[in-house]
């Protein structure tokens, strides 16, 4: 549908009278915008689907004349205003009813529990307010509870927590402030999803979540859990395991039990445990995790010890962050075996020893950070093999020797750190050619020689750090031509 204007207009709106005999009405995804009609003759009207436009102003409470309406989906405009209290008349509402990515305000009327037969109320994206009503555990069909991304606050009523035939649990974003219920697992067993991302929850993690075999998403990232990782060896479907940013602890081997259950679940694909207190060293175990997996992240952790050569296994995966931990040792016997590897960082640990060529292997890498650690050696040219590298850090390290001119050949380039260890030479001329760079660090080096005027082509050169060198010359007048260029 071209262009942005309301649809209510004449002689459409005129049509109304004429159109009493409608089922179905069915406009979503175009670009009508303006306010809803009121729709209050489409008495017929069973399903309403008016998503992914650019409607306005409030949902009128004439809507709920149309008491024959089993589906409405209003999701993805810019509605705002209180949900219709008198959405409660609507009792046929049956399979879903789609109020998300708005800027609806108020709070989720109790009402809405009349609807007896309703699978789905999802509401988030939202501003709602005030707490969850616990007339919602009524809904003994539900499959669905999504209200996510609001401002909804106090704890979950226990009636919801009954509803066994939920397979969809998403509360993420808001201030629930609450412990999730000990046999959380034992009265949800069809949940396929649990997301409560940044919600204010606390308390330990019910070890029954590795009762609900149904399980494939749960989401309990940016939240305050402690204590150890329950052992999830039960869900062999589960997809993706977010825990990131909590206090969890796994302090011995014994504590790693976590690890060793999720060898089970074949489906896994992302595993994400940064920022927590996780100790001691990777178990060798990680090796057995699902060959699908694509995505790793154990940084910001106080893990130490060698990286398990088993890691090598993982040939699925994309992006692998070690970051920010303690881990020992070199990188190779590992390394070169994970091909598909788009992203890795390891930076702001203690890894020794040189950068191995096995890089060169990597063709796919877009993002390499290896700095703050204890590498040493030089950087080996084939690095400038890896054409898709965009970020490339090797700051902080003990670094030797020249830069290799074929850093040159990293035509995405767009971050250059190598600033803080022992490189010489000269800055290579060619550097130039890399024109999407935007940050260059080479500050606290032994570098010698001029500032390359090539320097001049770098356009979008935002920032240009090469204090603490031993560079002569001219700085040249080219520099004064780039306007982008802050620091």
């Amino acid at each position: 549908m071209q262009g942005a204007s309301p649809l209510w207009n004449s002689p459409a709106k005129a049509c109304q009278a004429n159109l009493t005999f409608l089922q179905t009405l069915n406009l979503s995804v175009n670009s009508f915008s303006g306010q809803l009609p009121s729709l209050n003759q489409l008495q017929e009207l069973f399903l309403l689907d008016l998503r992914s436009n650019s409607f306005q102003g409030i949902i009128p409470d004439s809507l709920t004349n149309c008491s024959k309406l089993k589906i409405i989906d209003l999701s993805t405009n810019m509605l705002e205003g209180p949900i219709p209290k008198k959405f409660g008349s609507l009792y046929n509402l049956q399979i879903v009813m789609d109020l998300s990515q708005n800027n609806l305000t108020g709070v989720i009327p109790p009402s809405i529990s009349n609807a007896t037969q309703l699978l789905g109320p999802t509401l988030q994206d939202n501003q709602l307010g005030g707490s969850i009503p616990g007339e919602l555990g009524g809904l003994s069909h539900m499959l669905v509870l999504a209200f996510g991304g609001n401002r909804l606050s106090g704890p979950i009523p226990p009636s919801i927590f009954n509803l066994t035939s939920l397979a969809v649990l998403d509360g993420y974003s808001n201030m629930l402030e609450m412990v999730l219920p000990l046999d959380i697992g034992d009265t949800l067993p069809n949940l396929e999803s649990l997301t409560f991302g940044s919600s204010m929850l606390h308390g330990h993690i019910p070890a029954s979540l590795g009762n609900a075999t149904m399980l494939q998403l749960i989401d309990l990232s940016n939240n305050s859990f402690v204590g150890e990782i329950p052992s999830f060896g039960k869900l062999l479907n589960l997809s993706v395991l977010n825990l990131e940013y909590n206090k969890l602890e796994s302090g011995d081997s014994q504590s790693w039990e976590s690890l060793y259950g999720l060898t089970n679940s074949s489906q896994l694909s992302m595993l994400f445990l940064e920022n927590n207190q996780l100790q001691g060293a990777i178990p060798d175990s990680v090796g057995k995790l699902s060959t699908q997996l694509t995505h790793l992240e154990l940084s910001g952790n106080n893990l130490s010890g060698t990286v398990p050569l088993s890691l090598g296994n993982l040939s699925s995966i994309i992006d692998l962050d070690l970051s920010e931990n303690s881990l020992t040792g070199t990188i190779e016997g590992w390394l070169e075996s994970l091909g598909n590897l788009q992203s890795l960082d390891i930076h702001e640990n203690n890894f020794a020893g040189s950068i191995p060529p096995s890089f060169g292997n990597l063709s796919g890498l877009t993002i390499l950070s290896l700095a703050k650690n204890q590498f040493e050696g030089p950087i080996p040219p084939i690095l400038g093999k890896l054409s898709q590298l965009s970020r490339l850090d090797l700051s902080y390290n003990n670094l030797q020797g020249d830069i290799p001119p074929k850093i040159s050949e990293l035509k995405q380039l767009i971050a250059l750190s190598l600033s803080s260890s022992r490189l010489s030479g000269k800055i290579p001329d060619n550097l130039g050619q890399c024109q999407g760079l935007i940050t260059i660090q080479m500050n606290h080096n032994n570098l010698t020689g001029v500032i390359p005027t090539s320097l001049g082509n770098l356009l979008s050169l935002d920032m240009l750090s090469l204090s603490h060198n031993d560079l002569s010359g001219a700085i040249p007048t080219v520099l004064s031509d780039l306007q982008s260029l802050s620091k």
